[in-house]
């Protein structure tokens, strides 16, 4: 029994590493953010918007293939809703372009298989909880029947569940469990753990077996992004970054001379009901009984997805730079963490101002 605290080991989030700076003859503008999906699709941008239905259906999906990343459609929309889109970005960029899509435990064969015949070349295999017998068969299934499709499948934090999502077919797994802003997973369940940490373990499997490392939730700034490269995510899967932009669902609203746009996690109890049960391991569970394990609420609009992503972006390539890694394999090879104490996290954010005007790339810390 105590055997589980002798090997306890420290779990580092985003908030408790810095990257050390390194020789550098690179500048910003040399930098290639290019990342590789197979013998087809080449993303300009590692990066991804997420499945969720504040956030992905098709006017992001088609903003973010415009930018040179990838929009995933959630499936809390009609299956006909989701055919209708896959089919108009498939007639509008083609099979060279990654089109792609959401699919969970509950999802049925024939919903697979219209979605794929639509056009989504790249299919999400999105679960809470990744290391799983139901994740890994609809995985492996997928894989035998679809194998030019590029197969991603998560959420995971450990080397033993990249293995496995891996060897049962997955060409990239997902990493986080519990750290996105409106996820309540960890203090509802107890379960989770530290993004940088998680991502050191699974890239370290996933470089062997030749899969790629997406990292999913836990971002609040650029510099987040960049950590989570060096600590070997290939990609990164942004909600709350994105949400409040133009081209996310939902209505604007205007309080206290403020606009903001609704934003709630796949978690969360309506989006629960309205179909995401099965992330979360409940699809047979009535809906008067639910456990949530997401919030919802309210995000500030943003503006354009575009001018959000440029900043993004311009923070990776910056903090590239600073490590001398023209590519993401280089940011792999060359990027090195320090450790920072509570008072060096403290200072790495603007202090002594009694107040301090927001940027187009810093709203502040919270």
């Amino acid at each position: 029994m105590f055997k589980k605290f002798a090997d306890m080991e420290t779990s580092f989030t985003f908030d408790d590493v810095l990257i050390k700076p390194a020789y550098s003859d690179i500048l910003p503008s040399d930098v290639c953010t290019a990342i590789r999906l197979n013998d087809k699709i080449e993303l300009g941008i590692p990066v991804m918007s997420a499945a969720m239905d504040t956030v992905t259906e098709y006017d992001m999906a088609k903003k973010m293939i415009e930018l040179g990343g990838i929009g995933v459609l959630h499936k809390n929309m009609s299956l006909d809703l989701i055919i209708k889109s896959i089919e108009k970005l498939h007639k509008e960029f083609g099979d060279s372009k990654p089109i792609a899509t959401s699919v969970g435990v509950g999802s049925t064969d024939e919903h697979i298989k219209r979605v794929v015949e639509a056009g989504a070349n790249v299919l999400i295999v999105d679960s809470a909880h990744g290391h799983s017998k139901g994740v890994g068969d609809v995985v492996e299934k997928i894989k035998i029947r679809y194998p030019e499709v590029f197969l991603i499948a998560g959420n995971i934090v450990t080397k033993e569940a990249a293995a496995f999502l891996i060897d049962k077919g997955a060409d990239a797994v997902k990493v986080g469990v519990g750290p996105g802003a409106i996820c309540t997973t960890r203090v509802v369940t107890g379960v989770g753990a530290g993004q940088i940490s998680s991502l050191k373990n699974v890239s370290s499997v996933a470089k062997l077996k030749g899969a790629l490392v997406i990292a999913d939730g836990g971002m609040k700034q650029t510099g987040d992004i960049t950590k989570a490269i060096v600590a070997g995510a290939d990609m990164v899967m942004l909600g709350s970054m994105l949400a409040g932009t133009k081209e996310t669902p939902g209505k604007i609203i205007e309080h206290d001379g403020e606009k903001y746009k609704s934003y709630r996690g796949m978690g969360s109890l309506k989006a629960m009901k309205k179909g995401s049960k099965d992330r979360y391991n409940q699809s047979s569970v009535a809906d008067i009984k639910l456990v949530p394990e997401g919030i919802e609420g309210f995000i500030k609009y943003k503006g354009l997805t575009e001018d959000v992503i440029q900043q993004i972006v311009g923070g990776l390539r910056n903090g590239m730079g600073y490590i001398g890694a023209s590519t993401i394999q280089q940011a792999h090879e060359n990027g090195q963490f320090v450790r920072i104490t509570q008072a060096g996290f403290k200072t790495s954010n603007p202090h002594t101002l009694d107040k301090i005007l927001p940027t187009t790339n810093f709203k502040g810390t919270k």
